[in-house]
Order: structure tokens, then sequence, then C-alpha cells
């Protein structure tokens, strides 16, 4: 293997190593200290699903089943496999966004020095399938062959494993290839400018779609099911049934009635990889010389404007430059969706219960719970992206401008964080909380919800004394499993026994309304506390690290 990557061409392998570590907008996720490590971090929790999964596979062994309830366990299984690895591959996707495309830094470096476009398409095309391969590898490393055990045993496992792991190959191939198309396909019609545009709808909407896909697709664990009237459209159309089909195609245990569906697999397999490799070619062709001309940012648009006031004037230009930074910048967009897609999954689990609820329920612990999160989750998942820089080139103009006290900066980021943050998470809350009855316990849970997130936004303006997206950061060393599944272990640890107590307090007039009053009094402390210390605070826009003094300890006794 050493032999034939060194045969390879200079250019390509040189390339290739670089591509290889900006496949994923690692500057924007504050991990340039160490890449390969925080690759490898990634691997680990996809690693740990994994031995999970496996683990599940092994308690499987131990309960006696029926042919009827194996072949339902295994169909069940299958299913859920696809579509796993599918979410993590359009996950993927979407957060390496256009990093297969060429970009400005690769035309302005690279254009200039003897290397032909096409070497630059292949290693960049290399670097995608190999972050692709490792997370195929990673989420399958166990599962991957625990679960072809304990379904065909042996010798069967010989025909199965095999059949697994080609259809999950297959299907990842034919989900990130959908998107390179799709994103070559509207570059190539439109203009740069309006794709930059386009840019941010296209990714939240192929966030909504994996991920409404992924929760929402009910599994078809019986030949019954498969063969239902009204099932067939819904076969027709999602992609996980196809490659279902392929499988058992692949393993030979495919039932007549799903080979129309083993055919589309093949077909869809086919014409994603001729659509990712013709748009990947024209782009390269075609499209480079536009990314130097058009800016990363989008620019506004001609013609007169009309500006709504937020505020006083400098909350207007804080909340409105923070606004526009957040939707035009691609980096920020997807880290910022990255933590919406949680939030969105939280919500389709709950809207799925929803829409299998024939009447009204009561409302349920878990509702309180999971709303507590997806607030959590989403004023962290602010907070965390406009610490990010969008150009410190160019955050001069805030520097030289700063006519005003920091409290007022401090203020408009409150307002963004509110605006952005908590409303959004407060309105789907209320719109889910329309089905549980009765309707004052869930207003009153709303108001404690309202009340949690302005203190989540109060917490996080804690030390937090610059302008949004202006101050430059700090490579990150903190380790990602560790804080992964620290924070979901703790959150979840907080929001069951707080979602208990406020239970018990909504049939309970006054102990609600001291509940709500302790609240209403945590939150004026902090924000007289953030009040009070932004009075004494200066802006800073780098961030420098601590100054250790280090001592030998040659003291003389």
């Amino acid at each position: 293997m050493r032999e034939l990557i060194d045969h390879l061409p200079l250019h390509f392998r040189v390339l290739y190593r670089q591509f290889l570590l900006r496949v994923v907008d690692l500057e924007s996720l504050s991990a340039q200290a160490d890449v390969a490590g925080l690759l490898g971090q990634f691997a680990g929790v996809l690693i740990m699903i994994s031995l999970l999964q496996s683990f599940g596979a092994f308690i499987a062994t131990w309960i006696p089943l029926t042919p009827e309830q194996l072949l339902a366990l295994a169909w069940h299984t299958e299913q859920s496999s696809i579509e796993n690895m599918m979410l993590v591959i359009g996950l993927f996707s979407v957060l390496s966004w256009d990093a297969t495309f060429p970009d400005r830094r690769d035309a302005m470096v690279l254009s200039p020095l003897p290397v032909r476009p096409r070497t630059i398409l292949f290693a960049k095309v290399a670097a995608s399938g190999a972050l692709l391969g490792l997370a195929i590898l990673a989420l399958n490393a166990a599962s991957g062959f625990a679960w072809p055990l304990v379904l065909a045993g042996f010798p069967g496992i010989l025909q199965f494993c095999p059949a697994y792991w080609a259809t999950l190959i297959a299907s990842s191939v034919f989900l990130y290839c959908s998107v390179l198309t799709m994103q070559g396909l509207t570059a190539l019609m439109v203009s740069r400018r309006i794709f930059l545009r386009a840019s941010a709808l296209l990714q939240l909407a192929a966030f909504a779609l994996f991920l409404t896909v992924y929760f929402l697709e009910p599994s078809l664990n019986t030949p019954a099911a498969v063969a239902a009237p009204e099932n067939q459209a819904m076969l027709a159309w999602l992609p996980p049934f196809w490659f279902f089909a392929l499988f058992n195609q692949l393993n030979g245990t495919l039932p007549a009635q799903l080979a129309w569906l083993a055919e589309r697999a093949w077909i869809g397999l086919g014409v994603a990889v001729f659509g990712a490799a013709a748009s990947l070619i024209l782009c390269y062709v075609h499209t480079m010389r536009k990314t130097v001309e058009e800016p990363d940012l989008v620019p506004g648009t001609r013609g007169p404007h009309w500006t709504r006031r937020f505020g006083s004037p400098i909350h207007a230009a804080l909340f409105l430059f923070s606004m526009r930074s957040l939707t035009r910048s691609r980096q920020h967009r997807v880290v910022f969706a990255f933590y919406l897609s949680v939030v969105f999954a939280i919500v389709l689990l709950w809207l799925q219960d929803e829409l299998s609820a024939a009447t009204p329920s009561s409302l349920p612990v878990g509702f309180l719970v999971w709303t507590f999160v997806m607030m959590s989750v989403a004023v962290a998942g602010l907070r965390k992206t406009i610490s990010l820089p969008i150009s410190l080139t160019a955050n001069w103009i805030w520097r030289i401008t700063q006519l005003f006290p920091t409290e007022k900066y401090i203020a408009g980021t409150r307002g963004f964080l509110l605006f952005f943050a908590v409303l959004p998470v407060w309105l789907v809350s209320a719109a889910l909380s329309i089905g549980f009855r009765p309707l004052h316990q869930a207003a009153a849970h709303l108001v404690v919800l309202g009340l949690l997130g302005c203190i989540f936004a109060e917490l996080s303006l804690i030390g937090f004394y610059k302008v949004p997206f202006t101050c430059s950061y700090l490579p990150g060393k903190s380790n990602f499993q560790f804080v992964f599944w620290g924070f979901l272990v703790v959150l979840l640890a907080l929001a069951v026994p707080c979602a208990e107590y406020e239970m018990s307090t909504l049939d309970h007039p006054i102990k609600y309304i001291c509940t709500a009053s302790a609240l209403g009094a945590v939150l004026l402390g902090l924000w007289r506390f953030n009040r009070d210390q932004a009075k004494s605070a200066v802006l800073y826009f780098e961030e420098l690290p601590e100054e250790l003094i280090t001592t030998l300890g040659l003291t003389s006794r």
C-alpha cells in the first residue's frame, strides 16, 4: 500500500493531505490546535454508538424468539442500520457543504501554480471519500459484525456480512452524491451571487429533510406490512427501503414483491454517481473563476431598503449586524444549523407522538424534560456561534465607533440571543403544547420555559464582553467526546428532576407562584449582575492565552 501511494503524483499527495483536514470547516469549529485529534474524537463518538448497538445484539441472543419474531428483528435491524448510516452521512454532507467544490482559497492559491484543475478535483474527491469511509467504519466498527453474527449465525455470516457492508457503502455513496448533484446543478444554473444566497436555505432544507425522514419514517418489519397497499407509495419514495431491498437481494433473501425496490436502488445509485461526477467536472471547468469575482459574504441587494428599528441606534446596529452575519456566513450557518438540528430532532419526536394521538392527552413529564433540553441546546448553540469570528480584518469599524458604554453592547447581544434562540424554541413548544390538556397547565409551563430561556441567555452572557462575530478565538483543546457525553448526561440528569418538580407544582397554585417568583428573582439577579459587571468591563477583540509563570522549585532552605 505504501508503494502504491508513493507512485501517485506529488501534487495529488500534497493536496490530498491538505484537503483531508479541510473537508469540514474546522476553523469555524475552533479546533486548529489538533485537527487529527478532533477527527479522532468524532470517530470515537460514532464508535461508542456502535458499541452500544453491539450490546443490544448481545442482549438479543439471550431472548428466545420464534421464526416470525426473528424475521421481524432482522428486518428492523437492517432498516435501522441503513437509516442510521444515511443520517450520519447526510449530516456529514451538510457539515462539509461546498468542501468538494472550488472555493476562493483554492482559486487564489492554486490557480497561479502549475496544478491542473483535475488534480485539485481528484484530491478533493479522495479526501471526501476518505472521511466518508471513516464515518462508515466508525459507526459500524462493532455492530457491523455483531448483528450479522446474531442474525445469520455461521456459516450464514459469510454471505450476510459482505452484503451488509456493501449495502451500507452503497446507501452512503447514494446520499452523498445526491447532495453533490443538487449543489452542482444549482451552482451551474444560477449565478454565483444567487447561489450564495440560496446556500443557507439549501443547507437548512437538507438538515430538515434528513431528520424528518429519519424520525418520521416507520419500520416495516413483516411481509404483510411491506405488501400492504397503503405502504406502496412510501416504499417507492423513501430510499432507505430501496437499499433494504438491495441488501436482501445481495443476501439472497429478497422476497419477490420487493424486486422493484432493489431495481430502484441500483438506478438511484447510478444516477446519483453520474450526476455528482458531471456536476463536479462542469463546476471545476466553468465556475472556478466566479469564486474569485464574488465574495464569500453575500452582498446586499440594490435598491431602497427599509430597516426596522430595534430599540436604540446601537441596539439596532448590533442586532442587524449579528443577524446578517449569521445568515450570510456559510461557516456560522453550518455551526448553528448543527445545534438547530438537535432541537429539530426533539421536535420531530414529539410531533410524531402528537400525530399518532387521536385525542389530546394530559401533559406528560417527558414534554417538560425535552422542552428544557431544547431551550438549553438552542441558547448554547447560538452563544457558541456568535463567539466565532467572521472577518477579523473588518472588525475595525466596531473598534473606532465604540462611543457607547459596554452595557449597551451587552444589551444588544442579549436581545439577539432572546430573538434567535429563546423565542423560536418557545413558539415551537407553544405549538406542541396545544395537544395537551388541561390548557392552563401547558400555559403555566410556557411561563416557566420562558423564564428558563431568559436565565440561560443571562448565564451565557457572563464574561461575554465583546461584539458578536468580531473577536478572535483561541484554538480549542477540549475533548469532544467528554464534552458530548458529559453534557448529554448532565443535562438529562438535571432536566428530569426539574421537570418532575415543576409537574408537582402545576396542581398547586401557591407552590407554582413561589417557583415562578423564584425563577424571576434569579433572572433579575443575573440581569443586574451582568449589567453591573458590564459597566466596568472593556470590550475586547482579541482572545489571548493566560500568562503562566513556571517555577523551577530551586528555593534554598
